[in-house]
């Protein structure tokens, strides 16, 4: 570490059944800043089976005297580029352990990417709107701004009727290996110059995706024109908690079939079968900064903005 924890806590690396306690840290200091949790038992669970994330070098977990939990850090590469996530959660109580983990955690960003051989760090870190203690922080260790991811959410109450198939398109679901294998190829391609973008080859992606308990294959669709894989939609069951909601984690359209009404069409698609199960609402999250008009297209459909996130940034 860069600078010491100071005396009187223990520190240590995480383990699986440390998910508990970290999301009971979490949403304590999430319910603090935005009024609720907004992290779940599996999100936590998932975070901490990330197949980019080394347990034993990438992540920090501090407690008290009493073995009280009081802070949460971690880095996570983003593929094999330059590109790293990090996050400090500190409780209330111990704002002396915000400094040396902000340090501890910028400082293996510097590390990971060295050991993938790149000679700077672009750091990222995603803060609430709301949270001015936190933004305060970033900004005077150097992370400034980058872009703002807004949480966009439909409500259903009652049947949806599930949109006309455009002439010459079919609709797949992920349970074969060939639709997820063309979903991952048309993920890849249309998130290519989106911020943030690390490339994943099939296999890296696969994993990371089956290792999450919120991932149902059968909510994979791929859309194929004439044939060709040209759009896909990844929705989960992220939000299917308390919130009783689906969640679209990918939406994209190959570039040269944009345009053309399909990215609406996989939308409206996806409303309709979160409708059929029975959810409340949709749920997904756009950047507000997109070179493509994508928040005009879910503002359309009868989409509200819930919550926004900023990521802030750094390259050492």
């Amino acid at each position: 570490m860069t600078t010491s924890i100071p005396a009187g806590y223990l520190t240590r690396r995480p383990q699986a059944d440390d998910a508990r306690r970290i999301h009971e840290l979490i949403s304590l200091c999430d319910t603090q800043v935005i009024g609720k949790a907004d992290m779940t038992l599996d999100d936590v669970a998932d975070q901490l089976n990330d197949s980019s994330f080394d347990p034993k070098a990438d992540g920090w977990l501090v407690h008290d005297t009493d073995e009280r939990l009081v802070a949460w850090a971690w880095a996570c590469r983003k593929g094999t580029g330059d590109n790293v996530d990090v996050d400090v959660v500190v409780h209330p109580a111990t704002p002396e352990l915000t400094a040396p983990l902000w340090d501890t955690v910028t400082e293996r960003a510097s590390q990971i990417t060295a050991g993938l051989g790149h000679d700077r760090a672009v750091v990222d870190i995603g803060l609430y709107r709301e949270d001015s203690g936190k933004r305060a922080v970033a900004a005077a260790r150097g992370f400034t701004p980058a872009t703002s991811f807004i949480r966009m959410r439909a409500d259903h109450t009652g049947s949806i009727d599930h949109p006309g198939l455009p002439a010459g398109m079919t609709v797949h679901d992920g349970l074969t290996e060939e639709v997820r294998r063309q979903g991952h190829a048309v993920e890849q391609a249309g998130f290519a110059e989106h911020f943030g973008f690390a490339p994943k080859d099939y296999d890296e992606w696969y994993d990371e995706l089956a290792s999450s308990a919120s991932t149902d294959w059968s909510q994979l669709a791929v859309a194929r024109m004439d044939g060709e894989p040209v759009a896909m939609l990844l929705g989960t069951n992220a939000f299917l908690g308390d919130e009783d909601c689906g969640y679209v984690r990918r939406l994209a359209v190959l570039p040269a079939f944009r345009g053309r009404g399909l990215g609406r069409f996989m939308l409206r698609r996806a409303f309709a079968e979160d409708a059929g199960r029975g959810r409340a609402g949709t749920y997904l999250h756009v950047d507000a900064n997109n070179s493509t008009p994508a928040l005009d297209l879910y503002l359309s459909v009868g989409m509200r903005q819930v919550l926004a996130i900023d990521v802030w940034r750094r390259t050492i």
